[in-house]
């Protein structure tokens, strides 16, 4: 099971990756262009990620647009819905606006507030059947 974090914060990051790796390996970016390369080498690769966890707030490339982004390049790859990428957005700010976007713009497949809790992403693992 191959993991991505996208995250621009280095505690942030690491605390995910502590939280993540007992369940697969976890790949790094630190915006959302990174996360474009990564996603797309992976696809390339027919190595995807089950999981990416994605930052709403980085610079160069937002987690919302990073999102809009994954979404397009699964359905130009001709994706059946049900074999795209799990995505968890992440985020330090609890606004009904962000949330709205993330679900309904943007196709997200859950959204947590940090500071993340390793109960709450366990459950999303396990809902989505991710968890080893």
């Amino acid at each position: 099971m191959r993991f991505l974090i996208v995250e621009d914060d280095f505690i942030s990051r690491r605390l995910m990756q502590k939280m993540l790796s007992p369940h697969g390996d976890c790949d790094i970016a630190v915006n959302g262009r990174e996360a474009l390369t990564a996603f797309s080498a992976a696809l390339a690769e027919k190595a995807p990620y089950a999981l990416i966890c994605l930052d709403v707030m980085m610079p160069e490339m937002d987690g919302h647009q990073a999102l809009r982004e994954i979404r397009r390049t699964e359905r130009e790859a001709g994706l059946e819905p049900s074999r795209e990428v799990k995505v968890l957005m992440t985020t330090g700010l609890d606004s009904p606006r962000d949330v709205m976007e993330a679900y309904y713009k943007g196709g997200c497949n859950g959204y947590l507030v940090k500071p993340i809790e390793r109960l709450k992403l366990v459950a999303f693992l396990q809902e989505f059947g991710i968890a080893k």
